[in-house]
């Protein structure tokens, strides 16, 4: 667990001071750049692929909204009638996804800032995971997912694909001094993602809006 525990700590670090405001304004309305502007237009259609896995009428079901960002899932999620736990490393963003919730919906949301896979949080329905994993080599993300899939009846996550502009990417990534990093996606592809986790993980499709471009993907154990 060296290796998750040690990516955990980045990222945390990285949503909660370098990448604060930028992520707090690409998932709003605010104006941004073309480029910024075609990866939340992708998230978008990402979310909307990964909620059609879930029943429409969610009321009586728990559903664990793991690396909840600022909360464009959670009330999603909420408005369908589910009980959300809205979990994320990030205790800024978790504020951000908090004051952003409608009142009407508060009831039906508890937040936690900390470790998407802490026992704590209890059993679930099903857990999404958008775009929380891709951070992770495959067996970090092998053993999430059976963590979560011993709580839950399904995982549907998002994992960055080995195309040539993400591994371009990648590779470029490695070229600036450590500290000054973000946390770099690890892409992945299904066979590799597969021998790792076993039986039960499914592609579902994949999201290519510009700069943005992602696998959904669901494990059920």
């Amino acid at each position: 667990m060296a290796d998750y525990s040690a990516t955990l700590t980045r990222v945390e670090t990285y949503f909660d001071s370098t990448a604060t405001k930028t992520w707090e304004r690409l998932t709003s309305d605010a104006p941004v750049s073309r480029i910024r502007q075609t990866v939340r237009e992708g998230r978008d259609r990402m979310r909307a692929l990964m909620l059609s896995r879930l029943p429409e009428d969610l009321r009586g079901a728990r559903v664990l909204d793991a690396g909840c960002g600022t909360g464009a899932m959670t009330e999603e999620l909420a408005l369908r009638g589910a009980s959300v736990m809205a979990a994320d490393i990030s205790p800024k963003l978790v504020e951000i996804a908090r004051a952003r919730l409608a009142e009407g919906l508060r009831p039906q949301v508890s937040f936690h800032a900390g470790d998407m896979t802490d026992p704590a949080l209890g059993r679930f329905d099903f857990v999404l995971a958008m775009d929380s994993l891709i951070y992770y080599d495959a067996a970090d993300i092998a053993r999430t997912l059976h963590v979560l899939g011993q709580r839950s009846r399904a995982v549907v996550f998002t994992v960055a694909p080995r195309t040539t502009l993400l591994m371009a990417m990648w590779h470029a990534g490695k070229l600036f001094p450590r500290g000054d990093r973000s946390p770099v996606m690890i892409p992945h592809d299904l066979k590799t993602l597969g021998r790792a986790t076993g039986p039960g993980l499914t592609k579902i499709g994949r999201v290519a809006r510009g700069f943005y471009i992602s696998d959904c993907m669901e494990f059920r154990p």
